[in-house]
């Protein structure tokens, strides 16, 4: 049985995360990845909405009304947790304090510019938290489906509004691993369930094949 490739995507970039770091979790696809932390590493996952502390998703009938992520979206709380309001939320963020951030993804370019905001045609009530968390995380990793309805997502050029001007640190596809770095894109590694003529014809961006291309 395949695995989901939200599922897949979400453990590869709980790899990426070490002992001690404060994490934020975007809405959607990003907060799957607190359900896959290896045991023994202990990170601090935090929420925009209020939250840090935030564990894996509840067993079905122990959900807690009051306690949800940015996306509303039922969640633990791991002893210890805190809550609090936006204003000290965006303070973490803005202040440059979180470790890492993981989000969402509609598209990224050649030169590692994120979209992730607006989808044309829907009604949206702005761009959220996005901007700031691109900006201010130390690391920003991208965790989003390689293609949508078959379109490529890593493109040349960004032709949806961008959600900064900083380059995210690393894009986690069910395809691929991606590193933006100054000479482009560099394809780390593929899924052991793929090919490398399959994620290049998936991708519209011109990839750079790391010499040392591994599987996950």
């Amino acid at each position: 049985m395949s695995i989901n490739p939200k599922e897949k995507i979400a453990k590869r970039v709980a790899l990426e995360l070490k002992d001690g770091q404060l994490v934020n979790l975007g809405i959607g696809l990003p907060t799957l990845v607190a359900n896959f932390i290896p045991k023994n590493v202990h990170v601090f996952f935090q929420s925009e909405n209020g939250i840090i502390g935030m564990g894996p998703e509840p067993e079905k009938g122990l959900e807690n009304k009051d306690l949800t992520n940015a996306g509303g979206g039922y969640v633990t709380a791991l002893p210890g947790a805190m809550t609090f309001d936006s204003a000290f939320s965006f303070s973490l963020i803005r202040g440059g304090h979180l470790d890492v951030t993981v989000l969402g993804g509609l598209q990224v370019d050649e030169e590692g510019h994120l979209a992730n905001w607006m989808i044309p045609g829907k009604m949206i009530p702005g761009m959220g938290g996005a901007m700031d968390l691109v900006t201010g995380a130390k690391k920003v990793i991208v965790a989003m489906t390689h293609t949508a309805k078959g379109n490529p997502k890593i493109v040349k050029k960004c032709s949806l509004p961008l959600t900064s001007i900083r380059k995210v640190d690393l894009i986690v596809t069910e395809l691929a691993v991606i590193e933006p770095t100054d000479e482009g894109l560099v394809l780390k590694e593929i899924s052991k369930d793929t090919t490398l003529e399959e994620v290049l014809k998936l991708t519209e961006a011109n990839l750079i094949v790391s010499e040392d291309l591994k599987t996950f």
